[in-house]
């Protein structure tokens, strides 16, 4: 048979052994499932849920910057989308060659870092181009159009022929005087010269039978314009106001035999 449960002894104040109660072991049991409340347990559920529902948005936000800070260094910090091709349209009167070097964008350079607008800018300054666009094209070019300026006159500069746009604008000189194009004679020709203007507006209001005839547009003065036509023919215009109505009155005129036509005063011809 088994002893009992060991028994504790204290001394008394009389120096006595006395006896105390059965000394208790405990023992951790783990609690079965069973042992939580169900309610208890949903409630535990529900909070968990709870945490995870408050901590997802802040994941998805962590995860969402990750992948955008990944995108932009590999975009704007690495040449795996950098510049390889350059590729112009509409290039006529200047080269692509030309372009490239006006556009000054260095191979390899992240296609997301290009200036647009500033590429386009420096490519306008080429004479011949009116305007420029540039685009992206993924992964690895540029593409520059460009519209270049219309010729619509030239003018006589000793040997050189400057050729000009409507704006008055010279875009181009010539070894010779280029087929198809009147010619305005002016001292200075450029956008901000008054005489250029002036002969450009006269041009501007010529008809189609009258510009067939002309050889030149002299401006001697802003009120000193004349046309000489061929057969040394001459319309003298005076200056660029009623050009329009000068035109018709000329044109009209046209078939009579006069060597100089004054229609400075639409209202009032003379013609000798």
């Amino acid at each position: 048979m088994s002893p009992g449960p060991a028994r504790g002894r204290t001394r008394g104040h009389d120096g006595g052994v006395g006896r105390r109660g059965p000394v208790r072991r405990w023992q951790l049991v783990r609690a079965g499932a069973d042992a939580v409340p169900p309610s208890t347990r949903r409630f535990m559920a529900r909070a968990r849920q709870r945490r995870v529902r408050a901590a997802l948005p802040w994941a998805v936000a962590a995860a969402v910057v990750t992948v955008a800070a990944l995108v932009a260094w590999t975009l704007l910090g690495t040449g795996l989308f950098g510049v390889r091709e350059v590729r112009v349209v509409g290039a006529r009167l200047v080269t692509p060659v030309q372009i490239r070097d006006a556009a000054a964008v260095p191979d390899d350079t992240p296609l997301a870092r290009v200036d647009l607008a500033a590429t386009a800018r420096r490519v306008g300054t080429l004479p011949p181009v009116a305007r420029a666009t540039v685009e992206r094209d993924w992964p690895g070019a540029l593409v520059i159009r460009v519209v270049e300026r219309v010729p619509v006159a030239a003018v006589s500069q000793g040997e050189r022929f400057a050729v000009v746009d409507a704006a008055g604008v010279v875009f181009q000189r010539l070894g010779r005087a280029p087929e198809g194009l009147p010619l305005i004679r002016v001292a200075e020709p450029g956008p901000d010269d008054p005489g250029t203007r002036a002969g450009l507006a006269v041009l501007a209001a010529l008809g189609e039978k009258l510009r067939a005839e002309l050889v030149a547009v002299d401006v001697a003065g802003l009120a000193r314009i004349t046309l000489l036509l061929r057969g040394d023919r001459q319309v003298f215009w005076g200056d660029a106001s009623r050009s329009s109505d000068k035109s018709t009155v000329a044109t009209a005129l046209l078939p009579r035999r006069a060597d100089r036509i004054d229609v400075s005063a639409p209202d009032v011809v003379t013609f000798q």
